[in-house]
């Protein structure tokens, strides 16, 4: 069976590698093996650092499974919600190595994370849900109000504006980019720094600054689960 997820432990940080072969689909078995090596860092107590493949971050939810709109869609899309506020919540700090396109979901795990940094190319980042004829779910439109910069908030959702690396920086959805060959090492250089904090004092103060995200999260997710219809 392929490994979708590659755990390694590193002396500052757990990285965990999605790599599915093809375009980092979001899949029942992705989050499973994303969530076992959270698990593992957890216990740990150590830095995450999440990577895709070159090129690829995360193309979304597998949309085979989303496709459908029946059960499984909602199944699925609660188990993305699910980790957006584990990642948000995570009592270490959560690095992305963003390698490459990161749409939909992956764009949400974008917004979920502490740091992002992205790679210099032809790249695609945002929420395309409009463009394929799927509403962004509640629970996406309050991880972008609390992320993005307020004037691309209208673009990145209602027009499904796709950015490059560099003008997804202004938006919210990257934090720095760097050229590819550098992201493995800038990564590393971030996570060891990060390594240095003081976990319980970083956990506390991620809390306090979302913790008006947090206070809509609930509603969000009745709205998205029961108003299935929504989708």
């Amino acid at each position: 069976m392929t490994t979708l997820v590659d755990v390694v432990e590193e002396a500052a940080c757990i990285k965990l590698t999605m790599d599915d072969g093809k375009a980092n689909a979001l899949s029942f078995a992705m989050f499973e093996a994303l969530n076992a090596g959270l698990d593992q860092a957890e216990e740990a107590g150590k830095v995450v650092v999440i990577a895709g493949r070159p090129g690829k971050f995360c193309a979304g939810f597998d949309l085979s499974v989303m496709a459908p709109r029946d059960e499984q869609t909602l199944k699925l899309l609660r188990a993305g919600a699910d980790l957006s506020a584990r990642l948000m919540a995570f009592p270490t700090p959560v690095i992305l190595a963003v390698s490459g396109h990161a749409l939909a979901m992956g764009a949400l795990l974008c917004l979920s994370a502490d740091y992002r940094v992205g790679t210099r190319g032809d790249f695609k980042l945002g929420l395309n849900e409009a463009a394929i004829g799927m509403a962004l779910p509640w629970f996406g439109v309050e991880l972008a109000r609390a992320r993005l910069a307020s004037n691309h908030l209208d673009q990145a959702v209602g027009l499904a504006r796709i950015y490059d690396p560099q003008a997804a920086i202004t938006a919210g959805f990257l934090d720095e980019v760097v050229e590819p060959a550098d992201l493995s090492a800038r990564v590393m250089q971030m996570a060891e720094a990060a390594a240095g904090l003081d976990m319980r004092a970083h956990h506390a103060g991620k809390s306090r600054v979302r913790e008006p995200l947090f206070e809509r999260w609930e509603e969000a997710l009745r709205r998205d689960f029961a108003e299935a219809g929504s989708l």
